[in-house]
């Protein structure tokens, strides 16, 4: 399934990259100035469709690069990551 681009709006504010739609928050990441990802979360029902991938993007446009990844991180989060090539 892709992603219509239409469908939702990427907010930023410092430290913090959310995506949204007109109904619900689809997911945010909280991260450093360095580029750590301190917290990423993407709601159950949009899982799996390039969500979190554009949080990273972003903050990536953002810093520059990713850095650490930061504890606690779920097994899914850990898949994830892993997928990206990141930890």
């Amino acid at each position: 399934m892709g992603i219509n681009q239409n469908s939702h709006l990427i907010d930023i504010s410092y430290g913090v990259v959310l995506i949204k739609n007109q109904n619900t928050t689809i997911g945010y990441c909280r991260y450093t100035p360095s580029g750590d990802i301190e917290y990423i979360y993407v709601n159950p029902a949009y899982r799996r469709q390039g969500y979190g991938s554009i949080l990273i993007n972003e903050v990536k446009k953002i810093i520059g690069e990713i850095g650490n990844i930061h504890d606690p991180i779920s097994p899914l989060g850990i898949q994830f990551f892993k997928g990206l090539g990141i930890k």
